[in-house]
């Protein structure tokens, strides 16, 4: 069967579909159906049967005598530090761990908070946490104490699991005195905390309210696994609202499983055994799917790396450890290439590891444009694959399904959609519009299974935030086109699409225009305020190491680009060239936030961002320009 069969045998029966699935998940009591419809567009899956998600991560693994298999691989270039986990040990040690926490009072349906850098024990106790039914919720680490305190508000945990310190390229991140800082600052209090100790920071303990992550697991009884009903939460995940206040993605425990575990075969085409690696962090969505879950549910050996694509020691680290641990599928974000990029425009270092093993790699969490696409395709020689999903939706909406088919690539496109995902193309008023034209991304309800069925504790704001601006359907927020042969286009979001004199404009479509320029490695185009256009565009651009030509000339080459390749009307006139762009830790570049500091409006700092210095640095370019007045 090829993509198109897939995808209409789902189109003419989704049930069954969806039902057939379902049946590679080890179930304690198998669903009577697939799809819930709870009646005013709110739908669930698998809602009635009973399942347990370490079960199927980790357990049966092992019961089908594959507990020598390595289920982890821990590299971090950071410590020097390299360790294997086997399917048994992990059993054992998530195990031991969820006993402790039982003895400790941590039962269905009790939130667990986890607070962790890149170390196997961050997916120890996400792991721990649905081995007991208790519902997980990680924050990244390192995340401020007035960030961490408001997840703590809005979840309210029994339980926090935290490490002494994260480590990033020559600096040491104290976990335990922001931890401190936000119980303090929380009006809901843990009843304990269970801290990891790192040998590179021993944290002081707070007497009557932290245990250590060794000592209180002594001597207790290992837990076996609790059923969930499908529909039962699994984690929640905070992803930025536009209002700053954070909003709980909830991710249903039966679709969950049913949807990562076929993503592995049939987007990513790796086979129960080989060596998987996403390189994100488990404070993402990403990192929950595709560093946790989806490679352990489908019996692969996943990888925890803790370091950077460049830096640790240098731009080749993604290709020694694709080499040395023979990697067959690598996800990243384009920002992290980008880095690499800069770092290594000839890609002499790829041309020093045997990358033989890898078959594909991967690209999401922003636009992929075409340029580092071909650099990568160029460099790497195999396919380079962009697919489009969010942290809403857990998995992929489009992308091009490797282990089906391989379909034609059209750069700037992240293909087709998968099945369980019916993408429309909407004009304002909810109305589709013509092929090839830009509109509004939705998707026709109902989503497909693993994607959220609402928020945690908030379905007034969920309604709000996805469902009401176009009834029937999920709003995206992304904004887009899908063309004649039915390929998907994202090209911006929603709020960076600018209107020019009334044409309405993708700052997307001219990022890829400046992308293409031979001295630029990475790029951001905004819509600033202008009295007599509504909005113009304005470019920031990042050049390559070792350009050193003056940055008028640059800037100039760039503008007549954007003019020749998407016109006049356009109005592209303004760049600046700037070291660095401001982006949150996932590698999404703040666009939202130097729109207010271009039109001097007043911003909160995004909770996110890698370094808030960057901003000071984006005002002075500005300045420079003329906009940001004090």
């Amino acid at each position: 069967m090829g993509y198109q069969d897939v995808y209409d045998s789902w189109t003419s029966d989704p049930e069954g579909f969806w039902m057939e699935q379902a049946q590679a998940i080890d179930w304690d009591q198998p669903p009577s159906k697939a799809l819930f419809d709870r009646g005013d567009h709110l739908y669930e899956w698998f809602a009635d049967g009973m399942v347990n998600t370490c079960w199927n991560a980790v357990d049966r693994h092992v019961e089908a005598g594959r507990g020598e298999q390595t289920a982890i691989i821990y590299d971090s270039p950071i410590t020097h530090t390299k360790r294997w986990i086997t399917y048994v040990e992990l059993r054992n040690r998530v195990a031991t761990l969820a006993g402790a926490l039982r003895a400790k009072g941590v039962e269905k349906g009790d939130r667990v908070v986890i607070y962790m850098p890149m170390i196997p024990e961050a997916l120890e106790a996400m792991l721990a946490a649905a081995r007991l039914g208790a519902i997980h919720s990680v924050v990244f680490g390192g995340f401020a104490s007035h960030e961490l305190a408001v997840r703590i508000d809005d979840a309210k945990p029994k339980a926090i699991i935290a490490a002494s310190c994260g480590m990033e390229p020559g600096r040491v991140v104290h976990y335990k005195p922001l931890l401190d800082g936000a119980i303090e600052a929380a009006a809901h209090k843990p009843d304990f905390c269970v801290i990891f100790q790192r040998e590179q920071e021993v944290a002081e303990l707070t007497p009557g309210r932290d245990v250590n992550w060794h000592g209180f697991q002594y001597g207790v009884e290992p837990a076996d696994c609790v059923p969930v009903e499908g529909n039962h939460p699994a984690y929640i995940l905070y992803t930025s609202g536009t209002t700053g206040q954070p909003k709980g993605v909830l991710r249903p425990t039966g679709g969950h499983l049913v949807a990562l575990n076929w993503s592995m075969k049939n987007l990513y085409n790796v086979d129960p055994g080989d060596v998987f690696w996403a390189a994100s962090d488990v404070g993402w969505v990403v990192g929950h799917s595709y560093i946790c879950y989806a490679p352990l549910i489908h019996g692969n050996t996943t990888i925890v790396f803790e370091g950077k694509p460049v830096g640790t020691p240098d731009a080749g680290t993604f290709w020694r450890v694709i080499s040395e641990h023979k990697v067959r599928s690598f996800f990243t974000a384009p920002t992290a290439f980008r880095a690499v990029r800069r770092e290594d425009p000839n890609g002499d270092f790829i041309g020093k590891y045997d990358l033989s093993c890898l078959r594909a790699v991967y690209l999401a969490g922003e636009r992929a444009d075409p340029d580092t696409i071909q650099w990568a395709q160029d460099k790497l020689n195999v396919p380079v694959i962009d697919h489009w999903w969010q942290t809403e939706t857990g998995w992929c909406i489009a992308g091009n399904p490797l282990g089906i088919e391989e379909l034609p690539t059209k750069l700037g496109s992240p293909a087709k959609p998968m099945p369980g995902y019916d993408i429309r193309i909407l004009d304002e008023a909810g109305h589709e519009v013509p092929a090839g034209t830009l509109g509004a991304i939705a998707i026709k309800l109902p989503l497909p299974p693993g994607t959220l069925p609402g928020l945690w504790n908030a379905e007034a704001r969920f309604r709000k935030s996805y469902l009401e601006h176009f009834p029937g359907y999920y709003e995206t927020g992304d904004a887009g086109m899908i063309d004649e042969d039915g390929y998907v286009y994202i090209m911006a979001r929603t709020d960076d699409v600018i209107n020019v004199a009334g044409h309405r404009l993708s700052t997307g479509g001219m990022e890829e225009v400046l992308a293409s320029h031979p001295d630029v490695a990475e790029c951001a185009v905004i819509g600033v305020s202008d009295q007599l256009k509504g909005q113009l565009p304005l470019g920031f651009l990042c050049l390559s190491s070792g350009v050193n030509r003056p940055h008028e000339e640059i800037v100039k080459e760039c503008v007549k680009l954007v003019r020749e390749q998407i016109g006049p009307v356009a109005a592209f006139k303004l760049a600046c060239v700037v070291d660095r762009l401001p982006k949150t830790r996932s590698g999404k570049i703040l666009r939202a936030t130097m729109v207010k500091i271009a039109d001097s409006e007043e911003f909160k700092t995004p909770a996110t961002i890698d370094d808030p210095a960057i901003l000071d640095e984006i005002r002075t370019a500005l300045q420079g320009l003329g906009y940001a007045k004090a």
